[in-house]
């Protein structure tokens, strides 16, 4: 294997992580306006993505990284022909990340209204606009001979990029719901599971039209093993299903997520060793080689990969890990009181102090009446003793006087 394939790999594996792990959320933030019923199960659709959405940005920017140092070409046609929807992408990120984080600094519904669909616009956008984008980096792009991209916005758009497009959205749904119906309890976890079943069946649907449109209207239908890929993706698909049914939902999103790999895996090994395919010349087409970066380049960056890439999975492992627990519903709803309970506690702990220290103060009380009492009834008793038979020691003299006379 040489380097530019290496890299192409290394390309690869980056995207697919960032697809799966960001994924999930595009999934959970489409979900939420219309899964949640009240604002405590919306909250807790948020809280199950809350913690570890930020970290699946990472493999995005650490893929076109590799992008930018192994192939500059493809990286300056593809961000500069296609800036328009790369802007939208990263406007919708942005507004679903500050929706996410600030959804909860005030109480108005009109604001959470508002965070809420943004949430959902900005999770819907960019999962459409990448399955479009990789649909259309093999369906064909009008790139020229001096490798420039020559079309618009809307050259992006066709009956392949499209039904691409459609179906990263319903992975990316069958995803979030199989993930909710783990991390969460009661009857929204059965919702989830109910209506993911049925979207899975539409997802099946769509990934066999795709692969239809692969095999005839894409140069990649002749590989065997886009054909293997594909018929994997939609094993993994329904093998899923068959999970879900039966309440396994470890195994149902294990086998999801590699659904979206497999998918991914298909697109790019029906590009390989190109990585966009020109639409109005094949002999334009930008691949692993016409477009690379120098040996040294490449070298350089399949080295630091190689050590960093298995960094950032084990960080992605931890953190899934560390925030494995159900999210509660009970403790949603109490949030709001618990400054007030944790308040009520400290006064209630000051309280039982003061009452230790009153009871203690009482009982050194007690016993210093009980003993000062007692010294004063000795006193009395001794009194009445005196009054009654006289001092003991005049008694006893008596006694010895009288004994004496005699």
């Amino acid at each position: 294997m040489d380097l530019n394939t290496l890299c192409f790999l290394l390309f690869w594996v980056l995207f697919t992580g960032f697809l799966v792990l960001d994924g999930l959320d595009f999934g959970v933030g489409m979900l939420l306006p219309f899964a949640g019923k009240t604002a405590v199960e919306r909250q807790a659709i948020i809280k199950t993505i809350a913690p570890v959405w930020e970290g699946s940005q990472v493999w995005i920017i650490v893929a076109a990284g590799v992008l930018f140092a192994g192939f500059p070409h493809v990286y300056a046609t593809l961000f500069s022909g296609l800036y328009l929807a790369l802007f939208i992408i990263l406007v919708a990120l942005v507004l679903r990340g500050l929706a996410i984080e600030l959804h909860n600094k005030d109480d108005s519904p009109a604001w959470r209204r508002f965070c809420y669909w943004s949430i959902f616009g900005g999770s819907l956008v960019p999962a459409l606009l990448w399955g479009i984008t990789l649909g259309s980096m093999l369906g064909g792009l009008p790139i020229a001979g001096d490798k420039q991209y020559s079309g618009g916005f809307f050259a992006l758009i066709s009956m392949y990029s499209l039904v691409s497009g459609l179906t990263y959205i319903l992975l990316f749904l069958s995803q979030g719901m199989i993930y909710l119906a783990l991390k969460l309890e009661s009857s929204l976890a059965q919702r989830m599971q109910q209506t993911s079943l049925a979207t899975i069946k539409y997802t099946l649907l769509t990934i066999v039209c795709l692969a239809i449109l692969t095999v005839a209207s894409t140069t990649a239908g002749h590989k065997g093993l886009v054909f293997v890929l594909a018929v994997a993706t939609i094993g993994c698909l329904f093998f899923s299903g068959q999970y879900l049914g039966r309440e396994q939902y470890r195994q149902s999103l294990g086998l999801i997520c590699l659904a979206i790999i497999a998918q991914t895996a298909t697109l790019f090994t029906g590009l390989y060793p190109r990585i966009i395919v020109s639409s109005l010349d094949p002999r334009w087409s930008l691949d692993i080689y016409n477009s690379s970066a120098s040996p040294l380049t490449l070298k350089i960056i399949t080295t630091l990969m190689i050590v960093i890439l298995p960094v950032i999975i084990a960080i992605e492992m931890w953190k899934f890990y560390v925030f494995r627990q159900i999210v509660s519903l009970q403790e949603i709803e109490l949030a709001p009181h618990i400054p007030r309970l944790r308040r009520m506690s400290e006064k209630l702990k000051q309280y039982i102090k003061y009452a230790c220290c009153l009871a203690d103060t009482l009982d050194k009380t007690r016993k210093a009446l009980r003993s000062t009492d007692g010294r004063i009834i000795n006193k009395l008793k001794a009194k009445h003793r005196t009054l009654l038979f006289g001092k003991p020691h005049l008694h006893l003299r008596s006694v010895k006087q009288n004994r004496t006379k005699k």
